[in-house]
């Protein structure tokens, strides 16, 4: 009789443990659903307080786990002795994470027979980190992409798997891209995992002087600096699209920008962060160091994102201010 492909991955010792949080992690926990591997548990951040409510909210793993069946844990801290007891109860053979959210011990990597696998957005051994996919708009990267490694105590060091890369339009917000890794994420670990099931997958370290680490954004982070080229300061409101967010100080007011273009011949003689036209025919054109950007959607105080030029009807803004 012919196996179901549940069994066949269970013939093969494959008892997996999925650890992630986020929505960049859902579709690779749906990958293993879908193609029948043995999720024998999940492990997600804890339910927090969001919104406007500040209600308890799930992460989406966890929605997706047990809208499968699939035995959910939420430890505050999966290295302490509650999160190891669960994980050697389970004596999982792989544990796959993705956007967990906490550092693994020696003690907890040591469990699974076959380690522990990492789905990272980005080409390591560059970007290595809390936010990579912000920070490759950001920085101007052309392309970036995913990487499958194992997973070791030193933060996104691991031998690396299997990578998959992936263009990055000129327009592309960070929140465009996330959408995008998250699903191409799942292929790459779809074919790590039958890689190693086939006894073919190999592995090469990573090159430590090619190495580029950027850490979690601090708090406040997001103000935008006129005084640097145009393209820099596009790549940064597109990087920071829609999180940790982009944003100018109005006097005491916060104004979140999501989008700004280059406009030629005018502002000559301006400051750099000056207002230079601001009217609902020319819109919001501030200086930046090598010319005038148009900032097109923004979001003021106690309004919804809107295109400039129509938030421009009602609270007005000084021509000649300058930006901070």
């Amino acid at each position: 009789m012919k196996k179901t492909m549940r069994e066949s991955n269970r013939t093969m010792g494959f008892k997996i443990v999925f650890m992630g949080t986020p929505d960049f992690a859902v579709p690779s926990l749906k990958m293993l659903i879908d193609h029948a591997y043995d999720v024998a548990a999940c492990f997600a951040q804890p339910d927090r307080k969001a919104g406007r409510g500040y209600k308890m909210v799930m992460p989406p793993v966890k929605a997706l786990a047990l809208e499968h069946g699939i035995l959910v844990h939420q430890p505050e801290k999966v290295s302490g002795e509650e999160g190891v007891a669960l994980l050697r109860a389970i004596q999982p053979d792989v544990m796959v994470t993705a956007a967990y959210g906490q550092i693994l011990s020696e003690e907890v990597l040591a469990i699974p027979r076959l380690g522990c696998i990492n789905v990272h957005a980005s080409l390591l051994p560059k970007l290595r980190g809390a936010a990579p996919v912000q920070w490759a708009i950001i920085n101007g990267e052309k392309k970036t992409g995913v990487t499958t490694m194992y997973t070791v105590k030193k933060l996104d060091a691991g031998d690396i798997l299997e990578q998959d890369e992936v263009r990055i339009p000129d327009d592309m917000t960070a929140g465009e891209l996330y959408d995008l890794l998250s699903v191409v994420g799942a292929g790459t670990l779809r074919r790590t995992l039958e890689k190693l099931k086939e006894g073919t997958l190999a592995r090469r370290p990573q090159d430590e002087a090619e190495a580029t680490y950027y850490p979690m954004f601090p708090k406040g982070f997001g103000k935008v600096d006129f005084t640097k080229q145009r393209s820099e300061i596009e790549n940064f409101v597109r990087g920071t699209n829609p999180v940790p967010g982009a944003y100018v100080m109005y006097g005491d007011e916060k104004i979140k920008v999501y989008a700004v273009s280059p406009v030629d011949g005018v502002g000559n003689g301006a400051a750099a962060g000056e207002i230079v036209a601001v009217n609902p025919k020319e819109g919001l054109l501030v200086k930046a160091a090598d010319g005038v950007l148009s900032i097109d959607q923004i979001k003021r105080q106690g309004a919804k994102q809107m295109g400039a030029k129509e938030s421009l009807r009602g609270k007005k803004l000084d021509v000649g201010y300058v930006f901070d």
